[in-house]
């Protein structure tokens, strides 16, 4: 089994997982809707920016944990599917002409890797701090939009780099520690995007409400 259909595997039967949760019910929500389309607009652009480090380390930045707050699991990992199509396509057009495998194979390392196994291990990382951690503003803000995101972006880099063979230039050490080094910066912008939003656009966040995280007022 090669990899491409291996990874098309898994993929499909996480996807079909988060199918069961009726995904697009999530956009009944009428405050949603705009962010997930600047989503759809503006992540293709990002997957399809490949950041090199100074030892030629391809790395991405994700947006899938920002968008399982947003947008909880289902629609998350539903939304990295044109969002991986469409990056693919960009970055095929962006180096000349490519094959139909090697736009789908592009696609579907994306899909999985930068989308849906990033945007799990949220989800993971998500669920522990709500059941185990205080209902507090900024165990929220730092638990799931700072920490969480590191830790699920780790997560996800350890397990890319464990399954999915590597460049024979570079060492999995290398390619784990660019990744993490990366994951840290998007933590930082996530969490910063997370506060701001919570702050300003609370309806922005499914995940997210004055009910569960915010103190009761003391009674006089």
């Amino acid at each position: 089994m090669t990899v491409t259909l291996a990874q098309s595997i898994v993929a499909a039967l996480l996807l079909g997982l988060a199918l069961a949760f009726r995904p697009l019910q999530t956009l009944r929500r009428a405050e949603l809707r705009t962010p997930w389309l600047g989503a759809i607009v503006l992540l293709p652009l990002l997957w399809a920016s490949q950041r090199f480090l100074p030892s030629g380390l391809a790395v991405h930045l994700s947006g899938a944990c920002l968008m399982v707050l947003m947008f909880g699991w289902p629609l998350a990992v539903w939304t990295c599917v044109p969002i991986a199509l469409i990056a693919a396509w960009l970055t095929g057009n962006a180096g000349g002409s490519v094959s139909l495998a090697g736009w789908w194979s592009q696609a579907v390392n994306q899909l999985l890797w930068v989308g849906i196994v990033p945007a799990s291990c949220g989800l993971a990382v998500g669920l522990a701090v709500r059941h185990l951690l205080p209902k507090h503003l900024f165990v929220y803000i730092l638990g799931r939009g700072f920490l969480g995101t590191a830790l699920a972006l780790m997560a996800a880099a350890l397990l890319e780099t464990a399954l999915v063979a590597s460049a024979a230039q570079h060492t999995r050490g290398d390619l784990w520690l660019a990744r993490a080094l990366i994951a840290w910066g998007e933590a930082f912008a996530t969490g910063m995007l997370t506060a701001i939003f919570v702050a300003f656009r609370p309806a922005w966040m499914l995940t997210y409400s004055d009910e569960r995280y915010l103190p009761a007022a003391p009674r006089s």
